[in-house]
């Protein structure tokens, strides 16, 4: 568990939290701006096989956003391999009645150099779709870096977007005030 503070807790998914999810997950706003693994609608079904890990390895840092008791969003990372060891990717998502509060500002700030010290990251990265300002504002708030586009990158809901690539390393770390 990592605790952020006045309330906000990061700890591991249980299957106690699948009615939360369903009421934070099952919104077409949070969906449009993450991976289709993320559907919309967001069902019971969704909800149970996420929470059985067959959806993402729950083995790894994928943890349930908890803001006064309830699980309202997520925020997980996924270690590269081989030679791609040293960095990650990670990603998050908040109910959308949390939004505009500068609360995942303050989940990442205190995720990410958690991440990059317990799994030993030399590299972490995000990628944003081009129309999600606020994600891209949570990085940059947080010392990331945007790296470039992939222009025409993903296909979502029938329209092509670009994708925004982010990353912070050890030495930005180190650098920072």
């Amino acid at each position: 568990m990592i605790d952020v503070g006045d309330g906000i807790v990061l700890r591991r998914w249980r299957a106690d939290d699948l009615d939360a999810l369903l009421r934070h997950a099952d919104d077409e706003q949070v969906s449009r701006g993450v991976s289709d693994r993320f559907p919309y609608p967001y069902t019971r079904a969704d909800g149970e096989a996420f929470l059985a890990g067959q959806v993402v390895d729950l083995s790894q840092p994928v943890f349930a956003i908890e803001i006064d008791g309830g699980a309202c969003g997520g925020i997980g990372v996924r270690p590269g391999q081989g030679e791609r060891r040293i960095g990650a990717e990670f990603g998050y998502w908040l109910g959308r009645g949390l939004w505009g509060r500068g609360l995942m500002t303050r989940i990442v700030g205190v995720f990410a150099p958690w991440a990059m010290h317990e799994l030993q990251l030399h590299r972490l990265q995000a990628t944003v779709l081009d129309f999600n300002i606020g994600s891209a504002r949570v990085l940059l708030k947080n010392g990331f870096i945007e790296e470039g586009t992939q222009r025409c990158a993903v296909l979502k809901r029938g329209c092509l977007h670009d994708l925004r690539t982010f990353a912070k390393t050890r030495k930005d770390l180190a650098d920072a005030p």
